[in-house]
Formats: structure tokens, sequence, C-alpha cells
């Protein structure tokens, strides 16, 4: 691992001059690729100098005790020994964890969309208490929540609906989310007071640019419809809802949230090449072996990931088995505990199969 850091740090300090050649700031986008680079090292370096400072720390205390004689000062340098030695540790595990190869794709913005599963109507009503939670834990990071398509239901809540989250890493705090989630209550349509159980599926899809995945428009068919819903004055009146059709993938996706023809066209587009992305990178994951997928989830949202059992008061993640029991705070948003759990499980599976190569 040093070695590999002590590569790091002479490539550092060649970014750090690249930067500031008058030459390299001329082309910006040559100087943006690499001020990200240096950006994305940096945290690193600077936990390796601080690891060669307790390193040192501990040498001096070790030679000093070597020919100190007074037990005062002998049990200072022990105790500032120890320190040392645990700075040193802690350092060690947060740089492994700095080194574990990122997701490309943590930074990008999401895409989620939300269905209704089984349970009918509860289970609509179950999405839309999903979306809201999303929505609400999205305004907890100070992110920027964007309606793409929504059918909603007559009993509340919708049987879909689609929406983006941007944000400084977004995908990287959502990705596990995806997969069934159930929902175990009194629908409030039940008069027999009886526990019903329903389920939503969610998908976290990273936003994807054109240059992520190359669509060729003859592939593509696009039709315009009226909107139909609750949707102000347009609605029934223009043809300014989207269906976007991809022939070779089977995906469609229609929009009709705005007004605008061209803004439902443009949101359309938006989701499809985040599909379509998806879809060529499960493609990819897929040839990874079982025994090297994390067991936090590979994102089928087939995959039953976690219950909210409303009578007892809990919420439980089936991949990590975690049991919180704070189930209104969690449905109003407050879902860091879930979310930083995972993280750690997912890091300390990627460190163990790192360590066994």
């Amino acid at each position: 691992m040093l070695e590999r850091i002590e590569e790091l740090t002479i490539k550092y300090e060649e970014l750090g001059l690249m930067i500031n050649d008058p030459d390299v700031i001329a082309d910006q986008s040559k100087w943006r690729t690499l001020m990200k680079e240096y950006s994305d090292m940096t945290p690193i370096i600077e936990k390796y100098n601080a690891l060669k400072e307790a390193k040192q720390t501990v040498r001096d205390a070790l030679d000093m005790l070597e020919s100190e004689k007074d037990e005062d000062f002998r049990a200072m340098l022990k105790a500032e020994l120890n320190e040392a030695r645990e700075m040193e540790d802690k350092l060690i595990d947060e740089i492994k964890i700095l080194l574990i190869p990122k997701d490309p794709n943590d930074e990008k913005n999401v895409i989620m969309e939300i269905r209704g599963g089984a349970g009918g109507d509860e289970a609509n009503i179950f999405a839309g208490n999903l979306f809201r939670m999303y929505s609400r834990y999205a305004e907890t990071r100070g992110w920027k929540t964007e309606m793409m398509s929504a059918n909603e239901s007559d009993m509340g809540g919708f049987s879909s609906v689609s929406f983006m989250i941007t944000g400084a890493g977004a995908y990287s705090r959502l990705k596990f989310e995806s997969g069934v989630h159930r929902v175990q209550r009194v629908p409030a349509t039940e008069s027999g007071g009886r526990i019903h159980t329903s389920t939503a599926t969610v998908a976290v899809l990273p936003e994807a640019e054109e240059v992520d995945v190359n669509i060729d428009m003859n592939d593509v068919r696009i039709d315009v419809f009226r909107a139909s819903g609750n949707g102000g004055q347009c609605v029934n009146t223009t043809d300014s809802a989207v269906r976007v059709t991809h022939i070779p993938s089977g995906i469609v996706v229609s929009c009709q949230d705005e007004k605008s023809q061209i803004k439902n066209k443009a949101k359309a587009m938006k989701v499809l090449y985040a599909r379509l992305y998806e879809m060529e990178r499960q493609i990819h994951d897929s040839k990874i072996s079982a025994e090297r997928r994390s067991q936090v989830g590979t994102g089928d949202r087939s995959e039953k990931i976690r219950t909210y059992n409303f009578p007892q008061g809990r919420v439980t993640d089936h991949r990590i088995g975690l049991t919180l029991h704070k189930i209104d705070a969690i449905i109003d948003g407050d879902l860091d505990d879930i979310i930083d759990t995972l993280i750690t499980t997912d890091q300390a599976e990627k460190l163990k199969a790192s360590s066994e190569e």
C-alpha cells in the first residue's frame, strides 16, 4: 500500500506542476480534467503526510524512551507513543478506504423511478410515501428535486413516478436504494383493522450524458399526444405530452409534466439516456462473479431490500440486518443512519476483497 502511495505522491507533484503551467491553463478542457484528478488525489496525499508524521512521532518516542530515566517523563512519552500508534492505525484504515477504486458514477445526479407493486391502491399510496421520503432527504442534503413524469393514483400516491435529484454525490448516497421496498400497515381504506403487506419498486439511475450512451436517432420514435390529469390549462387542449420509444431496446418513456412539448421531450430523452446507460452497466456488472458482488445488492429491482413495519414502528434493511425503531423519522427523510451503514458495509467488503487478491 505504501509503495502505491509513493507512486501517487510522485504523480500528484507532477500534476501540481501541470495545472500551474500557462499552456495547460490555456486549454481549459485539459486543465479541468487534470484539476479533477489532482483534487481526487489530494485527500489521499494529505492522509499520507499525516501518516508519515505519526510514524515519525512513534520513532522519536521510542528513541527517547531508550535513554530517558525520569519516570514521569517516561510516562508522558508512553502516552504520546500510544496516541501516535492509534493515529497511525486510524490513518492506515482511512487511506485504505480512499484507495478503493471509486464508482465513476458517484458524483452524478440521479433519476429515480418508483412504481407501485403488489397491493393495489395501498402499493400506490406507499409509492407516494417513498417519493416524499426521498424528496425530504434531498432537501436535508441541499439537493434539488425535479419531477420528470408522474401517473397519479385515484386513491392517492402514484402508480409510477420519475424524478431527478441534482446535487453533489447524489448517486453515491442513493445507489443502494434500488430494489423492492415492502410496507406492513393497516391501510386507511381497511375497515377491519387488518395489517396489509404491499410493495413498491425503486430504481436509481445515474444521470447519463450523450457521451456516455450513443443513441442513433433513427432508432427513436417520438409521438406526441394530449396530456391527461392534473396539469393546468393546457391539459387536453394541446399535444404537449411526449412518448419516446427506443426501438432496438423496446424502452418507452412518456413525459407530460411540462406544458411545453420541447421540455417534455428533453426530459424524456434524459430518462432514456439514463435507462440505456443503466442497461449497459448491468450487462457489464453481470460478468462479475457472484462471490465478488456486494451483499448490499446489485441494484436489481426484483430484490427485496427493506421492510417498513408501521405497527412495530421499525424499518429493517434485510441486506445488512439493520433494524431501526424510528419509522416516522425515516419516512420523513431521515435516511442517513441506513445509508451510512450501507456505505460502510460496502467499503468493508471491498477492502476484504482487495486484501484477498
